[in-house]
């Protein structure tokens, strides 16, 4: 028998087919195991050894594989094609053999899509395990984890309200930052364009200013409302005529098929998706068979594959779309170096393939593949110009005519910001001497706008340009630095958070080079010398480690206000930008004579006045002085119709407020996000609350509305819903709550069969029950209608992938047997605590300890009732 080892159940069950009886396959369930989180799993005074961990769900699956190696001849390693894929062979191979299961003959084999031709191919093709492709693995990991365990201590305690810092994603997080203050610095600036409206032959077209006063235009050259009426003035009063026509052809070639990093940013483009999303559903593809591996750098397809592309061309088009060659690309993507293929059609006659989600990323994977051995389009683009009678002032229009389409026929990449200039528009047929009638004349007002927030796609693009990890990983980056808090996306841009911006800023501070671009680009050469052999993987660790962990020490041994009297001042100019009357922006708003400066409290940094506590204002870090002048100020919103007293908006550590009355007896309500203006009437309504809508029909209990730390809901008897927005604390009525609390109460008892499911993963493997993720009354956890188990609290239950759920079964499912034996030791330990608590006085507590042995030693008559005791509560 032949044991092959792969990653998921999905792709061990398809290659079975294909290999025969003769063979077992077996799925890994991606790694098996990894350096535990704790301190000492890599040991850099050792040699960087490490101590390596089983992963605690995948006993079971391990125990499988090392069953099976035992009865097997032969070891075929048929993980993923990459590092991560000779990684998680490397850890088989060694686990077998530290359990002395490890058959004589091992080999690796790898194939770049699951086809059966690919697969037997790979098969006769077998190979060692690539040395250098885990040695660069190792020292990535080791690299990881000394960066993230040695800077983590140090930001829990110098910096209050951290979470974690990683080599890449601290980079990453640093370029969202460092655009956020591109924006804040940004100065607009005015200027004017002056178009006109023209026809001829029966077709309008748009015609701009592009020459005034015997002065060629720039786009800022207009920069005042005064010139921009003289021009539009002077066109008005012109005559113009057609001076030239210029016509150019010009011609787009195809962009090459896919890569991880392209794939990501066009699915993130036109399909709206998330760049781990992305990476899902590629995985749920290429597992199918659908396509070929999606983890990959390179952009060439197999000659074979070029020949099935031409091949659909010619059934599709006509002879022109195909060019007379087949199309050769080259990786231009800096730190490239997996040897794939780009991602295509495994089968090119197949333009469809599967439903939701995966039909829409195989169409665009079969589109761009396939377009990128079409041929170019032709393109025609005219350039108009025409002037007036004195030759001082000109106008100009721009066409493109699409001559011929060719691969835009089937497919055109997309852009992450779109140019203002549109050439795209037809003109009609003019020569000169032409004069068009003119029809309308306008002068509009512009401001120059400021680089645009990052999208997934343009952030995954940018890293790529750097050169900063690599493309595979950035889906798990960018969900790292979403969960941590540090950013968050508002119409699919990111905006850096406060937590965001003040960790960026301690790193820039303290940690300067190891969150600079080119060191951390640098690093990835380095890692890439390693896996093509160049270099030693411990000397790299070695050279890291020889400077970090000095300067880690070094910042340790700071006191936080020392850190904090630093951080005051590297944020000078972010926290108290100059004002515009000159005065000192450092001056306390609120008692005049304080100095404001940068504090930190156990949730965060803060802005306080140092006049404290005489002085109590305080202004949130995320507020800079330039922008939130008076945002710690008082603001009086109006006098309560009740109590006459004045209802104030205020400022605190913890963000904005509003209050009642003064000392103890003050009433305060946080201010809810969703309230885009904050009124007299909504500030008596939110110091109203909870709000109470009525007996319930059945128990005759009030039914309350409010606001929690969790945000607006709905509470009776105990039993709680979850309102949608704050208005719908004030707005909802009696029988729409007692609805929703029905629903709640179904959600979180024993109806939960009528919930719906957060997501479906498909069919289980084994039990070939389908898969849901579904909120449960202790959490959201996955079933294939047989077992349930619980999600890990650290996992997103709509980024659960079909791998991940078949793991959590299959593991809760081994752990069956296990809860019958605790059910009888459950129920006798209560008993035993129950005797004694009936047998004692009141005062017990007084007696002597002598004296509680004979209520510890009551007849067995006495300890059944405490029994039936137990079974009654859990019944209730």
């Amino acid at each position: 028998m032949q044991l092959v080892i792969v990653e998921s159940p999905a792709k061990a069950k398809t290659i079975e087919k294909y290999l025969g009886k003769d063979y077992k396959v077996l799925a890994s369930y991606g790694h098996v195991r990894d350096l535990p989180p704790k301190d000492g799993s890599v040991r850099p005074d050792e040699g960087f050894e490490m101590d390596w961990e089983l992963y605690g769900d995948k006993q079971r699956q391990v125990k499988a594989i090392t069953d099976a190696a035992k009865e097997a001849d032969r070891l075929i390693l048929a993980t993923d094609p990459d590092r991560e894929g000779e990684a998680i062979s490397w850890h088989v191979k060694e686990l077998l053999a530290k359990r002395r299961a490890l058959p004589k003959d091992v080999q690796r084999v790898t194939f770049n899509a699951i086809t059966k031709e690919t697969v037997t191919k790979a098969m006769t093709q077998p190979r060692e395990l690539d040395q250098d492709l885990i040695d660069a693995y190792l020292a990535r990991r080791a690299l990881d984890y000394l960066f993230g365990f040695t800077l983590s201590p140090v930001l829990w305690r110098k910096l209050p309200g951290a979470k974690s810092a990683g080599r890449v994603q601290s980079v990453a997080l640093r370029l969202i930052v460092d655009r956020e203050r591109e924006i804040e610095a940004f100065t607009p600036q005015e200027y004017w364009s002056v178009t006109a409206q023209m026809a001829h032959d029966g077709t309008d077209f748009t015609t701009r200013l592009v020459t005034f006063e015997g002065q060629k235009l720039e786009r800022l050259s207009i920069g005042d409302e005064g010139t921009a009426l003289r021009a539009k003035a002077a066109v008005e009063n012109g005559a113009f005529r057609v001076e030239t026509v210029e016509t150019k052809p010009h011609r787009r070639n195809p962009q090459p098929p896919f890569t991880t990093s392209t794939l990501q940013q066009e699915a993130s483009r036109k399909l709206g998706f998330s760049a781990s999303q992305t990476m899902r559903v590629a995985q749920t593809l290429y597992e199918a068979g659908a396509i070929t591996y999606m983890r990959t750098d390179g952009v060439q397809m197999d000659p074979s594959a070029i020949s099935a592309a031409r091949a659909a061309i010619t059934e599709r088009f006509s002879g022109h779309y195909l060019p007379e060659k087949p199309r050769h690309y080259e990786t231009k993507a800096k730190n490239a170096q997996e040897a794939h293929e780009a991602i295509r059609p495994t089968d090119f006659t197949k333009d469809r393939y599967g439903s939701g989600d995966e039909a829409r990323l195989y169409d665009l994977i079969f589109k761009r593949a396939m377009a990128s051995q079409m041929a170019s389009a032709a393109l025609e683009r005219t350039t108009v110009t025409l002037r007036d009678g004195t030759g001082q002032h000109e106008l100009r229009a721009t066409g493109q005519v699409v001559k011929f389409p060719g691969f835009l026929a089937v497919y055109e990449e997309g852009q992450d910001n779109k140019s203002d200039d549109d050439d795209s528009g037809l003109l009609p047929f003019m020569k000169s001497g032409d004069m068009p009638a003119k029809k309308d004349v306008s002068a509009e007002q512009h401001f120059t706008q400021p680089p645009p927030r990052y999208s997934e796609a343009s952030l995954v693009k940018r890293l790529e340009e750097l050169g900063i990890g690599r493309p595979s990983t950035y889906a798990a980056t960018i969900q790292v630095i979403k969960d941590r808090n540090y950013v968050r996306t508002e119409k699919n841009r990111f905006f850096a958070e406060e937590s965001g911006r003040l960790l960026t800023s301690f790193l820039e501070r303290f940690f300067q080079r190891y969150v600079a671009y080119e060191f951390t680009a640098g690093m990835e050469d380095e890692l890439d010398d390693v896996s093509g052999g160049r270099q030693e993987w411990k000397a790299l660790l070695e050279a890291f480690w020889r400077d970090f962990k000095p300067k880690s020490d070094e910042v340790m041994e700071k006191k936080p206000s020392e850190v904090t009297e630093a951080l005051d001042e590297f944020l000078s100019d972010y926290l108290f930008p100059p004002k515009a009357d000159g005065s000192d922006p450092r001056v306390c708003p609120k008692c005049g004579a304080g100095r404001l400066s940068l504090r930190g409290g156990r949730y965060g940094a803060f802005v306080a006045c140092s006049n404290y506590p005489e002085c109590k204002f305080t202004r949130k870090f995320a507020q800079p002085g330039g922008s939130a002048d008076g945002e710690g100020e008082d603001e009086a919103l109006g006098k309560d119709p009740e109590t006459g007293l004045e209802i104030v908006r205020r400022v605190g550590r913890f963000g904005p407020y509003i209050q009642l009355g003064e000392g103890k007896e003050a009433k305060r309500a946080s201010i809810p996000k969703d309230i885009d203006e904050l009124t007299l009437e909504w500030g008596i309504k939110l110091l109203s609350l909870p709000r109470t809508i009525g007996p319930h029909p059945e128990s005759g209990k009030d039914i309350t509305a409010s606001i929690g730390r969790y945000g607006p809901y709905l509470a009776h008897d105990g039993k709680y819903a979850r309102l949608r927005n704050t208005a719908e604390v004030f707005e909802t009525g009696m029988n729409a709550a007692v609805s929703m609390l029905a629903d709640a109460a179904n959600r979180g008892g024993g109806a939960r069969a009528k919930a719906e499911p957060i997501k479906v993963l498909g069919a289980h493997p084994t039990s070939e029950g389908e898969m849901k993720v579904m909120a449960g009354r202790f959490g959201p956890y996955v079933t294939d209608g047989t077992t349930n188990a619980t999600l890990p609290r650290d996992q997103k239950p709509e980024d659960l992938t079909p791998e991940q759920a078949i793991a959590l079964i299959d593991a809760k499912a081994a752990k069956g047997p296990a809860k019958g034996k605790k059910k009888a030791p459950a129920k006798k330990a209560p008993a035993k605590k129950a005797a004694p608590k009936k047998a004692a006085p009141k005062n017990a507590a007084e007696k002597p300890a002598a004296e509680k042995k004979p209520a510890a030693k009551k007849p067995a008559a006495k300890k059944a009732p405490a029994k039936k005791a137990v079974k009654k509560e859990a019944a209730e």
